[in-house]
């Protein structure tokens, strides 16, 4: 039994690893917001807080480090990097003072370029575009360095795709929403296809990779297959709402137009809009990536993608959808 420390784990993926992992593993949770359906074994602290962590690292031989500043439109900037890159600098601290030696991290596929052509698997150069993607890199290069330091340690690296399900208010929640009220509009031609990865399937293939971590470095893209055209998804969940998806579209540039007016608005008002051009850039981009090495590795995902935007449907719409037109 592993006695594992979830570094984040109050967040979305954290809470459904916890449901996973709690039976068959020892876990303690490190946050800085108490998880109430996990209170009895949280500790409450942030990453920038070497002391905090040390603390609880006594009580762990597995670490999961899942906290991050991850939202689009974090101020300032430098959270990005005290909490990414100098919170994980924190974490090998206390790790080394413990003698904790394996340690799993959630990354991103935010520290590839945006908009490549293709498939971008594990070998394909990075090139992060914003300071979300950049911390994440500067941390992934720091478990590196720590895990070529020393004999007998184990690390790996998960870069999960977009993550959506039940119960989360990110920006695949935000697409169903608008779908579903009929106020979405298209921007671009709509072919783009984006790679997403069910919350079930990432926790489902977090606890896969505790259970069967070697000595040494790992590095797995993680998505579900196979991938979707924007439009192919919209049609998809506007079928599945009963809704007829609109088929009104405007075009890139006016998009981006309209997000630099809303980040102007937003910069004057001090309120956060809904739009901005770094959602209209990111809806716009083909974001697609190779996952073949995590769905070669032994790891079987409980659902498909489109089971997962089922229960997803099922759980945020209940009364008003018709499950039976997704197919599964």
């Amino acid at each position: 039994m592993n006695r594992l420390l979830l570094i984040g784990g109050s967040g979305f993926v954290g809470t459904r690893l916890l449901e996973r992992v709690r039976q068959s593993h020892h876990c303690m949770l490190f946050d800085k917001q108490v998880n109430d359906a996990f209170a009895a074994i949280t500790i409450q602290g942030d990453v920038r807080d070497l002391q905090a962590l040390k603390g609880a690292m006594r009580h762990a031989d597995t670490v999961v480090l899942l906290a991050a500043e991850h939202r689009d439109d974090v101020q300032p900037v430098s959270l990005y990097y005290d909490v990414n890159v100098e919170g994980a600098r924190n974490v090998l601290a206390a790790m080394d003072e413990c003698g904790v030696t394996r340690i799993i991290f959630t990354s991103s596929v935010a520290v590839y370029a945006l908009g490549t052509s293709g498939a971008l698997s594990e070998e394909h150069p990075t090139a992060p575009w914003n300071h979300y993607g950049k911390s994440k890199l500067a941390a992934e290069d720091l478990l590196r360095e720590w895990c070529e330091s020393g004999a007998g340690r184990s690390l790996v690296i998960v870069r999960p795709s977009v993550i959506f399900g039940e119960g989360n208010r990110g920006n695949v929640y935000n697409l169903l929403r608008q779908i579903a009220s009929g106020r979405f509009m298209m921007i671009g031609s709509g072919q783009n296809r984006k790679s997403m990865a069910y919350v079930g399937n990432v926790s489902a293939f977090i606890e896969f990779l505790i259970e069967n971590m070697g000595a040494g470095q790992q590095l797995f893209n993680y998505v579900d297959m196979p991938d979707l055209s924007m439009s192919s998804l919209v049609s998809l969940v506007g079928e599945s709402l009963g809704r007829s998806a609109s088929r009104l579209r405007l075009p890139y540039s006016l998009g981006m137009l309209g997000g630099y007016g809303c980040d102007l608005i937003a910069r004057i008002s001090g309120r956060k809009l809904p739009v901005s051009a770094v959602r209209v850039k990111k809806f716009c981009a083909a974001t697609r990536f190779d996952a073949t090495r995590a769905h070669s590795c032994g790891f079987v995902p409980p659902c498909t993608l489109e089971e997962g935007l089922r229960i997803t449907l099922k759980s945020e719409f209940d009364g008003e959808i018709r499950i039976g037109q997704i197919p599964g």
